[in-house]
Formats: structure tokens, sequence, C-alpha cells
């Protein structure tokens, strides 16, 4: 059974039972059903959940270090989690208990743990999991909301961890009955974030390093070398674009991890069927939206309609830093659509230089 909801005037029933939860969280870990969570690395999302139920969801979480190609000119030791940056995807439900195993195995001696913004409990259950190398801890959360939210290790110095990629999402799901998002055909996991590096080392050859290391400095001024999507420069475009067919619809779950910069996503040539800002799932979305802001440590799921075949650039709409890296690209395949776009006797071309339809 479910916790007692507590009678209010004027109180939506929906976020009365999210209230209740905070006073009688109901099931305990112990009479829980256990279940290993399905993680994916991004763009991928696990599927949709079906059951109705809560259960003590495992996630098994891994930190190492690797070097990592972060630009086309450019090799970075990103910190990683599960070997990948950003970490892996979670989808959970309200009410679940999150049954957290986080195991240490980066070899350069720092400590790491996991701060969600999920989770209920001083530091955001980083106090419960902060190992040394070679280490593991398991802490148990209870998940008393839904929505998007973003976890990242809060190890000190805080902003150093993040900016060298330990960060990911996690999506809690509704419980309550009809508050479910909307199927769609596609869903997609991307993640913003910044990257801060020192300049190369000259070599007694007189030429410059093909690796760089991360400054501290640059962090501190806020002006990152690398804006990305999924960790890397080439992400979205060579490495794993997004795929969808025209009349599909396609989803989001979109992630800014900072440290810094406040993100303005925009997909050039549709706009966001729903948007659902600040990861609120339980809000009505925003229709027909063109450019969602998403600040440091924040998320938004947004869902498309595709109609016209072509590439679409997912872009940060402070736009320069579409030079720094911040482009994906959207490839819709099927029949062209000229009653919605076309011209008469000229082919579509990019322009010279371009990098949003390469």
């Amino acid at each position: 059974m479910g916790p007692n909801i507590r009678s209010s005037k004027a109180v939506d029933p929906r976020i009365s039972f999210y209230e209740a939860l905070y006073e009688d969280p109901g099931d305990t870990a112990l009479n829980l059903p256990s279940e290993d969570a399905i993680l994916t690395t991004a763009p991928n999302v696990p599927p949709p959940l079906t059951r109705d139920y809560p259960v003590l969801l495992n996630v098994s979480l891994t930190t190492t270090t690797k070097l990592a190609q972060l630009t086309n000119q450019y090799k970075y030791e990103q910190w990683t989690s599960n070997n990948t940056v950003p970490g892996p995807f979670i989808r959970a439900r309200a009410g679940d208990v999150v049954n957290l195993t986080l195991t240490n195995h980066d070899e350069t001696g720092n400590p790491h743990n996991i701060d969600c913004h999920a989770f209920t409990g001083p530091g955001g259950g980083s106090t419960l999991t902060t190992t040394e190398e070679n280490e593991s801890k398991t802490a148990r959360f209870k998940l008393l909301y839904p929505g998007l939210f973003l976890y990242h290790c809060a190890a000190a110095p805080v902003p150093v961890h993040i900016a060298n990629g330990m960060y990911g999402l996690i999506l809690v799901e509704p419980a309550t009955p009809g508050d479910a998002l909307p199927p769609v055909d596609r869903e997609y996991y991307v993640m913003q974030s910044e990257f801060y590096h020192e300049p190369p080392e000259v070599g007694d050859d007189g030429r410059p390093a093909r690796t760089v290391e991360f400054s501290y400095p640059g962090g501190m001024r806020e002006e990152p070398n690398v804006v990305v999507f999924n960790g890397h420069e080439a992400a979205l475009t060579r490495d794993a674009p997004l795929k969808a067919r025209s009349g599909e619809t396609v989803r989001v779950f979109f992630g800014n991890a900072g440290p810094n910069l406040t993100s303005a996503i925009h997909v050039i040539g549709s706009n966001f069927l729903r948007a659902y800002r600040d990861g609120d799932v339980m809000s009505p979305p925003g229709r027909f939206v063109s450019t969602v802001v998403v600040p440091p440590g924040g998320s938004a799921v947004v869902d498309m309609k595709m109609v016209v075949p072509g590439t679409y650039a997912l872009v940060d709409h402070a736009i320069f830093r579409l030079d720094k890296g911040a482009v994906g690209f959207l490839n819709v395949s099927g029949s062209p659509r000229p009653d919605v776009a076309g011209s008469v006797g000229v082919a579509g071309a990019p322009c010279v230089g371009c990098k949003l339809h390469a």
C-alpha cells in the first residue's frame, strides 16, 4: 500500500502523494523485490519502465580514468563513471530504493563519491559514498519525487571532479497513474559540459604535444577551451549522431553538467513539441518552444516531431560555442516534403565552411 495522503484544501492530489512520502516512506528496502538497473551509455537510454510497483534498484558505478580524444587536435585524461563521459543513464521510478554501489578504481589516488540531485539527505548521497582507491561502498536512497536529475562526483575539490567528466543523469518516472510521459518513437541521452585545459607543452622538436592537461585557473575564470555534448567534440557528429525517420517523435533527455556555463539548447530547423523545463515531468510542458535554457546542474526533457528529412543541428544557442565543439547531428531519413520546405529550381546545399550540416 502507498503512503496515507493528508487532506488539504486546493492541493493537487498527485503532488500530495509525493509530499506524503517525506513523512511516511511506506515500503522499506527489506520488503521490496530486487532488480538490477539497466545502465546505458550516451546517447542511448534504457527502455521505458513497465512495472507499476517500487523495487530495490541495484546500481553499480565504477570510477576510472582514461585518455580520451577530446577534440580532433588534443587528447585529455577524463575521470569517468563506468569508463564513460557522461556516466551511464539510470532509469527508475518514484518510490524505488536505489541500492548504489560505488567502486573506486582511479589509479591516481583521488577519492570519489556520488551526489545525486534525486537523493534526499546530506550531500545528496556523497557523505555515504565517498570511496578511496580500490574501495567500494554501498548505500541506499529512497526516491521520493519524480523528475530528471543530475548526478555527479562531489569529492573535494568538487569543481575539478565535475570539470574532468564525473556526471550523468537519472530519470525518476512518476509513480502516480496517468502521469507518465507520453510515448515517443525514439529516446536519446545528451549532456553538455565544458573542459578547461592548459596550452599544450612544446617538445624539444618545437612541436606542441597532442595531449593537454586540466587548467584550474581556466575553470576559475570560467573560460572553457572546449564545450561539447556527450564528452567530446565528435560524440554526436562523427561517432554517434542521433537518428530518426520523418513522421517519428524524438525525445531528448538533456542535462547540463557545467561546471560553469548556462546552456540555451536549440535544434536548428525544428521546435520542441513539448518542453519539460527544469527536469519537471509533472507540470504541463511548454508547447512549440524553440530554445530552452538549462543552468549548470539542471536538465530538461524535449520532444520533437520530425517532419522534413535531412540533417538537423543540435546546438547551444550561445552560438560562439559552436566553434568550441558544441554541435551534434540528428539525421532524419524519409521522403521529401516539398509541401513543408522546398524551393523552385534550386537544390539545397550547406554554405561554404558550414559546421552545421557536414
